[in-house]
């Protein structure tokens, strides 16, 4: 058996070097295409930010005073009635919030709602259905 000889071993490594610099330039104009995206949306995320303070952004309110509904568990509570269309039950909710729908889970978030009543945030039109307080004109 003859060894390789220095030509064959040459144009190996150059067809290798050749084969590694086309990978490379495609990762590059991956790597670009990424960038301009990005550098994209940073862009518009700043014109929006821009604008929204601009308008007095109400999306930056100051949370609520009252330490209880500012916790996350009320907050998540709340945003499930935000998207609501019509009043709910406290097993809905707790679906839609992806808890248990157990006694136990639905009593616990039903003692939520009360407090939420109680505090003029939601009402309950009948028993057990619960919807938010419509705001003072």
């Amino acid at each position: 058996m003859t060894p390789p000889s220095l030509l064959t071993l040459l144009t190996e490594r150059e067809t290798a070097a050749g084969l590694t610099v086309e990978r490379l330039r495609a990762q590059i104009a991956t790597l670009n295409e990424q960038l301009t995206t990005a550098e994209t949306e940073v862009t518009e995320l700043a014109i929006t930010r821009k604008t929204l303070l601009s308008l007095g952004d109400p999306l930056d309110a100051a949370p609520p005073a009252d330490p209880t509904i500012a916790s996350p568990a009320y907050q998540q509570i709340l945003t499930v009635f935000h998207t609501a269309t019509t009043p709910m039950r406290a097993k809905d909710i707790c679906q839609a919030l992806g808890t248990g729908t157990t006694a136990k889970d639905t009593e616990n978030l039903r003692a939520k709602l009360k407090r939420l009543v109680t505090r003029q945030i939601l009402t309950e039109p009948e028993a057990g259905l619960f919807t938010l307080t419509p705001p003072s004109t």
